[in-house]
């Protein structure tokens, strides 16, 4: 997809066509959104558990077993990702089960992760 088909897709500050867009500059409030979910994103494990609950709801439990982390590690990646909003939670008895709730995440995700292996392939073509 060219740069200029998919910025006229986007809806956001970036987009030539937002309402929030003043004088060519997106509104700093938007923008400290956006940078406050790249930093959400930005540890490792965060990204290990939302690969892992691409699957499914799983308990804590069986999360810690997936990505090999600690409990209290795990639990504390978990809350901060749901308090957040890119997971849900719900209790069952004793089990509380996790699984993503913003799929856009997912989209973001899948962007980058493709971003990168392009970017990974033209540098093996490069060599070659």
């Amino acid at each position: 997809m060219s740069k200029q088909s998919y910025s006229k897709k986007l809806s956001s500050p970036f987009s030539t066509k937002s309402a929030t867009r003043t004088e060519g500059v997106p509104q700093d409030a938007f923008l400290q959104l956006v940078a406050d979910r790249f930093k959400l994103l930005s540890e490792p494990m965060r990204l290990r558990l939302i690969h892992a609950l691409i699957e499914g709801e799983f308990t804590v439990s069986a999360l810690v077993e997936k990505v090999g982390a600690t409990q209290a590690n795990v639990s504390r990646h978990l809350q901060t990702l749901a308090q957040a909003g890119i997971l849900g939670r719900r209790k069952d008895g004793l089990h509380v089960y996790y699984r993503i709730e913003d799929e856009s995440i997912l989209e973001l995700c899948e962007h980058v992760c493709g971003g990168l292996q392009r970017q990974s392939e033209a540098r093996v073509r490069l060599f070659d």
